[in-house]
């Protein structure tokens, strides 16, 4: 499939909405929750059973992006978001078909192999061609797709919990939710699919730096630097920190304030989470888009520094105070989900936008890594703590004190990142040696 061609006066500004067409249906796997209790009571699951499609997709997502990176490259935006579409789509319908039968497995399946594939697929989808709309402002284009990752779940999670209202919380209603979830993110993605475009890279303009502009390096060559693994390290220990909180936010407020005169009750601990997916989603196009005025590395050196310290807050303040509490849970989160929408820019800045799409892609094995790491820190401590004896704030020291000391490793690697040396650069692609004459761009609105 080639990828399609913007005609002549086409507007760059169609691109971040077809982009978010498919990061906020995609962003639906932040409310996997909401369907564990009903699969546990259904299907007599535990809660190790029921996260496993979720936890199976994220690891999916990691390894489908590194491994399908280069061959969204290749076959440009809409090959990867039609991928995205029947994946992610079809792993719903599988899980339909599998909680009507009452086969866990195919759940699994469905949401956790195929889906996941999806999710992979579907995130990276749009990176690449949203920095070469906008080379100007590569931080705030991201951040407007990835958003849509972190905001997907505002939308997903009250629907879904009324879906289950509506059609039930037995198997058979289970079934018809995720049937009516598949077939409406088809629909919801198929407009992102229609729309994309790619930039014309033979028209000469008038002004700005071009697409294959500066530095250009292989996702191959990327691999083998120390500049791709110390943002490996970066992003790792960034979403480490931010995923223990939110991987476990209603009981750990509930815990901490539990022996206070004003316990944090269901609701407002439910409200808790939600601001916390708020502060996920403002991150993203928020701080991505601060990186573009003060570096890429000066964001992250606040989003791991301030982040060390927001921690270290709660650890020796949090029980005592909620605001305290509160706010310094919404900045990590917001750290949490700039992180993600600031490093493509971050790659884009190092090795070019040659194949920065593949390079990202090879990047996202971080979360896959981060996404076990920080809640089984988080998870385990907690649970050692409590067969210890102890109970609220004190479950959970020793893991924040942890999260700090990931985050002052991922600190120190974001210092050591330097230019690409030349050794790794390779000449601009064929339709964009034009430059050594006439620099180019991107049509824009």
């Amino acid at each position: 499939m080639s990828p399609p061609v913007a005609p002549p006066g086409w507007s760059r500004w169609l691109v971040p909405p077809a982009a978010l067409s498919v990061h906020l249906s995609i962003g639906q796997a932040y409310a996997w929750s909401v369907f564990k209790p009903p699969l546990e009571s259904a299907l007599g699951l535990s809660g190790t059973q029921s996260a496993l499609p979720f936890q199976l997709g994220i690891v999916m997502l990691g390894l489908s992006a590194a491994f399908g990176g280069t061959l969204v490259e290749r076959n440009g935006p809409r090959w990867a978001m039609t991928v995205a579409l029947i994946c992610f789509s079809s792993g719903f319908l599988i899980s339909a078909l599998g909680a009507a039968v009452e086969q866990y497995w195919l759940i699994v399946l469905g949401y956790g192999f195929i889906g996941g594939i999806g999710l992979g697929i579907g995130y990276i989808s749009p990176v690449s061609t949203l920095i070469k709309w906008f080379p100007d402002r590569p931080g705030m284009a991201t951040g407007i797709a990835i958003m849509g990752f972190g905001g997907g779940a505002l939308i997903a999670s009250p629907w879904s919990a009324q879906m289950l209202e509506s059609f039930g919380s037995d198997s058979s209603g289970i079934a018809l939710a995720f049937l009516v979830h598949g077939l409406s993110y088809a629909v919801f993605m198929l407009l992102g699919v229609l729309l994309v475009r790619v930039p014309r890279t033979e028209k000469p303009v008038e002004s700005g730096p071009a697409v294959f502009d500066g530095v250009q390096v292989s996702a191959r060559s990327a691999i083998r630097t120390p500049q791709f693994w110390c943002l490996w390290l970066v992003l790792c220990m960034n979403v480490s920190a931010g995923i223990g909180i939110l991987e476990k936010a209603a009981p750990m407020i509930t815990d901490f304030f539990a022996d206070s005169s004003t316990p944090v009750t269901v609701t407002a601990a439910a409200g808790f989470v939600a601001l916390l997916s708020a502060a996920n989603m403002a991150g993203r196009i928020g701080w991505s888009s601060t990186s573009d005025l003060i570096g890429r590395k000066n964001i992250y050196r606040v989003y791991l520094g301030a982040g060390a310290l927001m921690y270290l807050l709660i650890a020796l303040f949090g029980d005592s105070s909620k605001p305290l509490f509160i706010v310094c849970a919404l900045v990590i989160l917001s750290f949490y989900g700039g992180g993600f929408a600031t490093v493509p820019a971050y790659l884009k800045d190092l090795f070019g936008t040659y194949q920065v799409g593949a390079i990202h892609g090879r990047l996202l094995t971080a979360w896959s890594t981060a996404g076990v790491l920080g809640p089984l820190i988080v998870n385990w401590i907690a649970d050692r703590q409590e067969e210890a004896g102890k109970h609220g704030a004190s479950l959970y020291g020793l893991s924040f004190f942890i999260m700090i000391g990931l985050l002052v490793v991922g600190f120190v690697a974001n210092e050591f990142v330097r230019p690409v040396h030349a050794r790794h650069h390779i000449p601009a692609p064929r339709e964009a040696t034009a430059d050594v004459v006439q620099r180019q761009q991107p049509e824009s609105a």
